[in-house]
């Protein structure tokens, strides 16, 4: 279910300021983004698991947080992010 190390690496060198980069929000939003599909497949063949789906639905809510905080910081950014992953602000 994780992302395996080179998606990760693939996910801080397109959306983080250098290789370390990992703490920034866009490189969070990215990651989580590509969690929640991950889990949004694995619930489709899988629905009754509940567990997988509550840990789902706080992720959601904590990308939607820093989000937020994102689009409070700068506003620009926060665009170019949501274009870029084709999620909804």
């Amino acid at each position: 279910m994780s992302i395996n190390l080179k998606n990760k690496q693939e996910i801080i060198s397109e959306f983080g300021a250098n290789e370390k980069d990992t703490g920034s929000a866009a490189v969070q939003i990215a990651m989580m983004s590509k969690k929640i599909s991950e889990l949004t497949e694995h619930l489709k063949a899988n629905k009754k698991d509940f567990a997988t789906k509550r840990g789902l639905l706080m992720m959601v809510g904590k990308r939607k947080r820093l989000l937020s905080y994102l689009k409070s910081q700068n506003l620009d950014e926060y665009r170019a992010l949501i274009k870029k992953l084709g999620i909804r602000g």
